[in-house]
């Protein structure tokens, strides 16, 4: 007796496991996945060749919002798409090109990053959160039919950056992203030059090389450089303004590089400006101000604290001198105060110059952010700009431009990314070396409570 309940459990745990096996991978004729404990969508679309979209398409759940991938779900992992058998020829058969010798648009794309991939710092953190912004759009570029072969290495602030280098990989890539740090530069300069492979620059750092280097495509301009685009635009934008300046008694600011260019500047063009002082008497303060034509005010620092001394300042006297228009000129770094200044942006019809625009309401901002959710399994960084839709456009544009352009692409080439998410990018020579992002724009707070953006 106790031997035949034994083999009946045995047959029954049997039959359990055969029956949970073939539900693991079919159901009704469909293949199926048993989600594991860390696997994210992207993850699973990467194992069975598919896109995201493909795998989302085929499980509509997934565009729910709060979506979450959990341990031991099941989800169905659709059919790839059938590739047409080639057709027999009685010709003998000719070796293939070595994958070298084959145009970008009939091949993988061979993209290197060298950045610092780690969590030690953040660093590290911010560029991992990048190169999953480049993943992203690798999978985004397949539904486009272009293929993208990814080499990552991770060069940490200490790595000797000659002996990634000196991987057989790195020789092989078409573009490389990267460095983060300067003193990564020359040789990385010097490697790039050797193989003809363009580098990609993602962040501001001390790069000379670009002045020599035609393979260089460097993102951000130096500060002086945007200092004087900014300038350009005030007396153009301006016009019929006038000018306040006022000091902020900040010892520690760096601003005042670019209000004393702005003053040169207003002073070759005969263009009078008022100078004032947040510690001024309401009295003098006001005498500053022209009662007939509006008037634009740049600080000189970008701070917060002294922000806020300003605005009460100006809050003040426009109450009690309702002839006094103003409208403030600010910096990037006021970005970073629109939770809380939001509705003075809005009053003082605040003009704010950036490199980049993140809208977190347009649909495409949206879309990367449920993306990134999913295969992440948590948030971006609460930065600006956000690293990984950085990561995402730099990689939409130089890719698909190599994919149409080959390596005739440069930063003269057509547009191919017209619509990016986050980071406009514009480039133009530099001396007789590579390229330069100049892309700049003006985030307007306009008194009727909406935001344009206005690029130059």
């Amino acid at each position: 007796m106790m031997k035949q309940r034994l083999l009946f459990f045995v047959g029954l745990l049997l039959a359990i496991f055969i029956v949970e096996m073939s539900y693991a991978q079919t159901d009704n004729g469909r293949t199926v996945h048993k989600v594991k404990k860390k696997e994210t969508i992207f993850g699973i679309a990467r194992q069975y060749g598919l896109s995201i979209q493909e795998l989302i398409d085929a499980n509509p759940e997934m565009k729910s919002p709060g979506y979450e991938l959990k341990k031991d779900a099941y989800i169905v992992i659709p059919s790839p798409k059938k590739v047409e058998p080639a057709v027999e020829t009685k010709e003998p058969v000719k070796p293939e090109p070595v994958e070298t010798e084959l145009p970008l648009d009939k091949r993988p794309i061979r993209l290197g990053v060298m950045l610092p991939l780690h969590d030690i710092n953040g660093d590290g953190r911010r560029m991992v959160e990048y190169y999953r912004g480049v993943l992203m759009a690798c999978d985004s570029l397949k539904k486009l039919g272009i293929s993208v072969d990814v080499h990552a290495w991770n060069t940490a602030e200490d790595c000797d950056i000659r002996q990634v280098l000196a991987d057989k990989s790195a020789a092989r890539c078409d573009i490389i992203i990267g460095p983060l740090y300067s003193k990564q530069m020359p040789a990385l300069s010097e490697f790039v030059a050797k193989h003809d492979i363009r580098l990609v620059i993602p962040f501001s750092i001390n790069a000379p090389e670009i002045q020599t280097n035609q393979n260089i495509y460097q993102i951000y301009q130096a500060p002086s450089q945007i200092n004087e685009q900014v300038i350009d635009q005030f007396v153009k934008r301006f016009s019929g303004y006038h000018p306040v300046i006022i000091d902020c008694n900040d010892t520690t600011s760096t601003k005042g590089t670019f209000t004393f260019g702005l003053r040169r500047k207003l002073e070759s063009l005969g263009i009078e400006y008022g100078i004032t002082n947040l510690k001024s008497s309401e009295s003098i303060f006001l005498k500053s101000f022209s009662t007939v034509q509006p008037n634009v005010v740049v600080l000189n620092t970008g701070r917060s604290p002294e922000l806020n001394v300003a605005i009460a300042k100006l809050s003040g006297m426009t109450a009690t001198q309702p002839a006094v228009k103003v409208t403030l000129l600010g910096y990037t770094e006021w970005l970073l105060y629109t939770k809380y200044q939001l509705d003075n942006f809005y009053k003082f019809d605040v003009y704010i110059p950036a490199a980049f625009h993140y809208n977190p309401l347009k649909s495409n901002t949206l879309r990367l952010d449920q993306l990134y959710r999913w295969n992440f399994h948590q948030d971006m960084m609460s930065s600006l700009p956000r690293f990984a839709i950085t990561g995402f456009d730099h990689t939409m544009h130089f890719l698909q431009g190599l994919h149409r352009y080959g390596k005739n692409f440069s930063g003269n080439s057509r547009p191919v990314y017209d619509t990016p998410v986050q980071t406009p990018l514009k480039f133009m020579r530099v001396g007789n070396g590579g390229w330069c992002n100049n892309s700049l724009l003006f985030m307007h707070y306009l008194p009727e409570h909406r935001v344009e953006t206005i690029p130059f």
